[in-house]
């Protein structure tokens, strides 16, 4: 073989090498870290995509529940492993939150992972035990402000969407309260409706079964707009605290290296499961909304996150641990 047929043939292998490998893919069972425990909103969708997934591909998607340390056992866990797109992670706003939070993160959101996409977007709900002599959020504040430290709320643990939104509320109402994390959002939603703690701000998704049967009070919303999982409860801002607006949000992402071949494929595939009628009719449901961008506006995404609950941590004075 003369040598330029040689090199000819071998451009032509090294070319179609990332098509095999993405043609190829999944060839075994794919794990979805959940760095929270089962019941929470990162949890809820992940099993909903992992299930659209192994119905696509016939191979098994499984969810690995992680929880502790402010999430980050589960994301260090998986930016820890093989970058062959066998190991996902299905992220919170958490990810984004954690550096501006603890003085040592063993990870970095975005050296360290290959953002695949922004899965959903919803807000929190803020929500009282029944047993709470407040039925909107302006007696709350009239009540935080007679008790001042004495009132208690939930969280998903230190750091999580559902602490600094609490922590933003306190912030811009000028109120105290004491708080009590938890290790996920779903054991702090469970306390709550048992009246163990008084209030918390779940996603929407853990909270609207508990809202729906009466067990937990809804307060409001934190979007800037009024929720389709439960319009007929106001926002913050509109019951009472001007400018107050705090969105949890979901991604699924791989470890650094992952072959950006294997990532197009995850992408257009999770894509096409977040635009389907039944999925984004379930998400709806319970007021989440369906986002699928590519991974280059997830990337922007989750900086400008960081950047954002920054600013918001130094205004309410919160020392990172």
């Amino acid at each position: 073989m003369n040598k330029l047929l040689w090199c000819g043939v071998a451009m032509a292998g090294a070319l179609a090498a990332p098509v095999a490998l993405a043609q190829a893919y999944p060839a075994k069972a794919i794990r979805v870290i959940v760095p929270s425990s089962p019941g929470g909103g990162t949890d809820i969708l992940a099993r909903v995509i992992a299930a659209r997934l192994t119905e696509a591909w016939g191979q098994q998607v499984v969810v690995e529940n992680r929880a502790g340390a402010g999430q980050m056992i589960g994301i260090e866990l998986a930016a820890k492993a093989a970058p062959d797109g066998y190991s996902l992670l299905m992220a919170a706003s958490t990810l984004a939150i954690n550096p501006v939070m603890y003085k040592k993160v063993p990870y970095d959101a975005l050296r360290d992972f290959a953002p695949i996409t922004q899965a959903a977007a919803l807000p929190n709900i803020l929500v009282a035990h029944p047993s709470l002599p407040v039925k909107n959020v302006k007696e709350l504040v009239a009540l935080a402000k007679a008790r001042p430290g004495q009132l208690v709320y939930a969280s998903a643990g230190h750091g999580t969407s559902p602490h600094l939104s609490f922590e933003l509320f306190l912030y811009m109402t000028g109120t105290k309260m004491i708080h009590v994390p938890y290790k996920g959002t779903g054991p702090g939603a469970v306390d709550t409706v048992a009246g163990q703690v008084q209030l918390m701000m779940p996603n929407l998704l853990t909270a609207l079964p508990h809202v729906k049967s009466g067990r937990l009070r809804a307060l409001g919303v934190t979007s800037a707009k009024r929720s389709a999982g439960v319009p007929d409860v106001p926002t913050i801002a509109q019951a009472g605290v001007p400018g107050y607006e705090a969105i949890q949000w979901y991604g699924l992402l791989a470890p650094a290296g992952t072959p950006r071949e294997i990532v197009t494929k995850l992408h257009g595939e999770i894509v096409k499961i977040l635009a389907a009628p039944d999925t984004r009719e379930k998400l709806s449901s319970d007021g989440a909304e369906p986002v699928g961008s590519t991974p280059e506006q997830f990337a922007a995404f989750i900086r400008a996150e960081t950047d954002k609950w920054g600013k918001v941590v130094k205004a309410a004075g919160i020392q990172p641990e």
